[in-house]
């Protein structure tokens, strides 16, 4: 029977095992290299190596290209070594095997070790099992998909071990990094029965598990007390997160504290599980030391003590890159890697082991092999390893071998006499060629006019006539020779003349310069205009400039509405292939002076600034004179300011501004002006205010009167903050009684007021005063303003209005007359009319007011067949008089609720005759006193209204229209309930005759005859 147990504690073996294969794998893995001859490369006539960086290959790769198409020969700049597609070059990893463990339990008995590199040509890949070929041909448990090691059946007895993968090309060999492979198995648990274990309450017990049979290994059991713990020495590599741990029995329940030993556990540490588990993430070198873990409880206490030790696997610091060298020149490579231990280096090439020989130099990773040979060609990897792994670097070397070779066989090259003139020879070659110079049938010998320079170059000087021909470069290397012919001709020098040489023009004008060259005929001509040594686009311009070829050699520029920023130095550049020659005109731009320079308030008083200033450019016209301008707060943009002296003339710098105001925040700048116009301002100075003073400016427009009864109200307009010349500004009210001598002064504080009330209970109402209105701030007083005549307040009014009566005008109107008071202080503005129900208070009732000082108000909106009471009162600015005796008015009943029925309309051409029944109006209604007739044309507003005491009436009606007639009942109370429309339509210039009748009637329930409808038509006028 198998134990329940088994797959858990498998899964925990394999777990742990996964996660030691993951910090193993996660090591940096191998590189390699090649070293190659190719015969028919292109060579370099330089003795450095030319190298190239080759990628890393990790768990992943990058889709690095192959290699570098950079050129680092001097000789062999102009073209690519190798083509992307069809270059050879070795092996490269893609993906290389990582370590592995396979559960013998598992129902798929393949394991698979991934290995895949790329290459040109495509590698082939073979298998190496603890340092033995793998021969998949003869063992048919093994097979290849690829590069893909597949192992069927795979027993530990015969896979257990540490595997590789080969990968070769013609170009040379790299091996993969190591890759262990490892085998899990669990067992069943022991069948026989176990002892019981007896154990007080409260006390901790430890049930013990013998494990079965498994693989890989699991921790053991240790000493009492501390029961389990990490192991005495535990070993982690650098980055990966260490869990150390200590489980204790007791009781009572021991406590578990950590520290280490001769320093301090990490901050980075944390506490799990009850203080069991010390769990160090992302371990570092630092982290290294002796740990310990203390039990303790109140009987005592017991530790264990452990080594963690980290390490850490090699990683690059420096690798070997691609490299190409002439042979016979020297290689040098040096690959350098860190890690704990201190790892030992090794070379190989072509995936076996090199070894120092005569040209072969190997130490401490550094590798040197002398006098290189095609032999030398190939792939070559640096190994770096420790006890805990291996990581390789993997370059390609090259041997270049080719004899000499041009881009071109001839060339020819036309000089100008008396120039220096240069005649290359560069060739491709490998290892670098031997170089001579033939001249015809002679060699060019060096001399004081001829020099032959390292590069190679044939440099005469002074050329002439004499040394037109033809010159042979040969050069030789053992692959080989070639030759390059190069045709010299020597022509005469060229001249160019630009006119004028100076020319000044004024903004807006146009001028021409003309540029001419003389030179050889058989050569063409180009030119290139320039300003201030940069190419002149005349489509980027503005239109200000135009080409003009007038000849082969001669072109004019053409500059029109000249500004100022088409001064400066102009070029014309003429150009052959023999020869380059500039000449120059500089172009004076007179215009408006640019701006002056920082502008500096050097002194402010009250009233003045001293400004001084830099001159600005002038722009070739002398400066006349200076304007000063400043800006305020309170000011519409920049203002000229008044001067002294007066002009500022254009030779000062410095002048003072004047008649300024007090106590305001001025910014100041300077205009120039010469003969040509004022130019552009400076820029503003640092804002400044100027110094406080006594106020100047008195308020204006005093007035005064209305208030309360025994008030004397001034009012005035205010001082603009500009005039208050100062803080703390206030008014002062001045005042007196006609007649009288002293003046009565109050102060107001605040700037912004605009009245002033005194009260006085002595004098009576409409009492002259005399009155002026002053000013003062924290510097003194300032002027008062002119001396007006100011009533005081006549008060509110003080008799109520008289033979006030009211009269009901219809079930919702009252007519209200009254009487004015007799004149007197208090006279009434207008008049307030309160009414309010018999049965309510006043304070529930309503309130109208009178437009201006009528004496006759019309209320309406009331409430029919009540009684209503009524007072009036007068009312001004300082309030309201007293009310008058409350009168009692009846409201007349409310108007008919019924409208006219039976409506009946006889139309004779234009002529309507109506009739309707009579309205009677109910108990608790006016009566009836006639009739309404309303006529309007459809469309308009306007109607016309015809009264009648009859139940009839004849309606005349103009020609050509759609006439809409409605009728209601009038009554004492009002008018009565709208009858339903009535639509009549007569003809525009045709009259009905007499005989044609149209008999209409409203929807009614009664029903008519139409010869009853014409004897009940009344023949009463209206």
């Amino acid at each position: 029977m198998g134990s329940p147990w088994k797959p858990l504690l498998m899964l925990s073996i394999i777990s742990g095992l996964a996660d030691f294969a993951r910090s193993v794998a996660g090591r940096p893995v191998s590189y390699a290299a090649v070293l190659r001859m190719k015969p028919d490369s292109s060579s370099s006539s330089l003795l450095t190596p030319r190298s190239r960086p080759r990628q890393d290959h990790g768990s992943f790769a990058q889709d690095w290209p192959p290699f570098s198409r950079q050129r680092l020969s001097a000789l062999s700049s102009q073209e690519d070594y190798r083509s992307e597609e069809s270059e050879e070059y070795g092996p490269v990893f893609i993906q290389e095997p990582d370590d592995a463990i396979f559960s013998l339990d598992s129902d798929d008995k393949k394991v698979m070790m991934s290995c895949e590199a790329r290459g040109n040509p495509a590698p082939t890949y073979s298998w190496l099992i603890n340092g033995t070929d793998v021969d998949v041909e003869v063992d048919f448990r093994y097979s290849l998909i690829d590069g893909n090691l597949i192992i069927n059946n795979a027993s530990e007895a015969i896979d257990f071990g540490k595997y590789q993968c080969r990968a070769e090309n013609s170009v040379g060999t790299v091996l993969s990094r190591e890759a262990l492979l490892q085998f899990a198995y669990l067992g069943v648990f022991s069948t026989r029965a176990r002892g019981g274990v007896s154990v007080r309450e409260g006390q901790g017990v430890v049930l013990m598990c013998t494990p079965p049979p498994h693989s890989p290994g699991v921790m053991g059991e240790y000493e009492p007390k501390i029961e389990v713990h990490f192991p005495p020495t535990v070993l982690a590599a650098k980055g990966v997160t260490v869990r150390l741990e200590c489980f204790a029995l007791g009781n009572p329940v021991p406590t578990i504290t950590w520290r280490k030993i001769n320093g301090n556990i990490p901050k980075k540490a944390r506490l799990r599980k009850s203080q069991a588990v010390l769990e160090i993430p992302n371990i570092q070198l630092e982290d290294s030391g002796s740990y310990e873990c203390k039990a303790e409880n109140s009987r005592g206490g017991t530790a264990f003590r452990g080594h963690l030790q980290v390490y850490t696997m090699p990683q690059w610091t420096s690798m070997i890159n691609d490299s190409q060298l002439d042979s016979g020149e020297q290689l040098q490579w040096e690959c350098r890697a860190t890690g704990k231990p201190r790892p030992t280096y090794r070379w190989l090439r072509n995936g076996e082991p090199l070894t120092p020989q005569n040209r072969v130099e190997m130490l401490n990773g550094e590798l040197i092999i002398h006098r290189v040979q095609q032999a030398d060609s190939g792939m070559y990897q640096c190994v770096a390893e420790n006890k805990y792994g291996a990581i390789y670097s993997s370059a390609e070397l090259k041997i270049l071998a080719s004899a000499p070779m041009f881009n071109t066989n001839t060339v020819t090259i036309i000089a100008t006499m008396g120039k220096d003139v240069s005649l290359e020879c560069r060739p491709r070659a490998s290892p670098k060629p031997r170089i001579t110079w033939n001249k015809g049938d002679r060699r060019v010998q060096a001399s004081r006019r001829i020099m032959l320079l390292r590069n190679n170059t044939l440099r005469i000087i002074n050329s002439s006539r004499a040394d037109e021909g033809s010159y042979v470069c040969q050069a030789d290397n053992q692959f080989g020779s070639a030759e390059m012919t190069t045709t010299l001709l020597v022509k005469e020098a060229m001249k160019v003349e630009l006119s004028p040489k100076r020319v000044e023009v004024t903004v807006g004008e146009s001028v021409v310069l003309s540029c001419k060259a003389t030179h050889d005929p058989s050569l063409d001509v180009n030119f290139l205009w320039l300003l201030n040594n940069q190419p002149l686009n005349a489509q980027q311009g503005g239109g200000h400039f135009e080409y003009i070829r007038t000849q082969s050699s001669t072109a004019d520029l053409m500059i029109r509405s000249i500004l100022l920023k088409h001064a400066g130095k102009y070029g014309c550049r003429v150009q052959t292939t023999a020869d380059t020659v500039l000449a120059e005109a500089e172009l004076l731009v007179r215009g408006p002076p640019g701006p002056p320079g920082v502008v500096i308030v050097e002194e402010i008083t009250d009233t003045t600034a001293t400004l001084s200033w830099s001159h600005g450019v002038d722009n070739h016209s002398p400066i006349t004179t200076y304007n000063l301008q400043a800006r305020s707060p309170f000011s519409l943009g920049w203002q000229t300011v008044k001067t002294d002296p007066e002009p500022v003339t254009g030779d000062m710098e410095s002048a003072m501004a004047i008649e300024l105001n007090p106590w305001v925040e001025y910014e100041f700048r300077v205009v120039a002006t010469n003969s040509i116009g004022t130019g552009d301002p400076s820029a503003p100075s640092r804002a400044v205010r100027t110094k406080e003073a006594v106020p100047s400016v008195a308020p204006t427009n005093v007035s005064g009167g209305n208030g309360r009864r025994h008030e004397l109200v001034v009012s005035w307009e205010p001082v603009s903050e500009e005039f208050q010349n100062g803080e703390g500004f206030g008014y002062i009210v001045a005042f007196r009684a006609n007649g009288t001598r002293g003046w009565k002064e109050k102060m107001v504080t605040s700037a912004d007021s605009t009245t002033y009330k005194y009260r006085d209970e002595t004098f009576p109402p409409l009492t002259p005063f005399e009155v002026k209105v002053g000013v003062y701030n924290n510097k003194g007083d300032g002027p008062f303003s002119k001396v007006v005549t100011v009533f005081s307040a006549e008060g509110e009014p003080r008799e109520a209005p008289t033979e006030v009566k009211a009269s009901a005008m219809s079930s919702s109107e009252i007519k209200v007359i009254w009487m004015a008071p007799n004149p007197g202080p208090g006279r009434p503005q207008g008049y307030e009319v309160s009414y309010w129900k018999d049965m309510e208070q006043e304070e529930s009732g309503k309130k109208k007011r009178t437009v201006g000082n009528e004496t006759a108000m019309l209320l309406s909106g009331l409430d029919g067949n009540t009684v209503y009471l009524i007072t009036v009162k007068g009312f001004n600015s300082i309030g309201q008089g007293p009310p008058s005796a409350a009168i009692r008015v009846n409201t007349k009943k409310n108007p008919p609720s019924l409208p006219p029925g039976n409506v009946m309309w006889i139309q004779e051409g234009n002529n309507v005759s109506l009739s309707w029944d009579p309205v009677k109006a109910m108990e608790n209604e006016s009566d009836v006193i006639g009739y309404k007739v309303s006529l309007r044309q459809e469309g308009r507003g306007h109607s016309q209204v015809m009264r009648t005491p009859n139940s009839a009436a004849v309606l005349v009606l103009p020609e050509g229209g759609t006439y809409i007639i409605v009728v209601r009942a009038v009554s004492e109370g009002g008018e009565g309930a709208a009858s339903s429309e009535i639509r009549v339509l007569t003809s525009s210039g045709v009259r009905a005759k007499s005989g044609q009748l149209s008999v209409h009637t409203l929807p009614s329930n009664l029903v008519w005859t139409p010869l009853l409808l014409v004897l009940m038509v009344p023949s009463a006028p209206w």
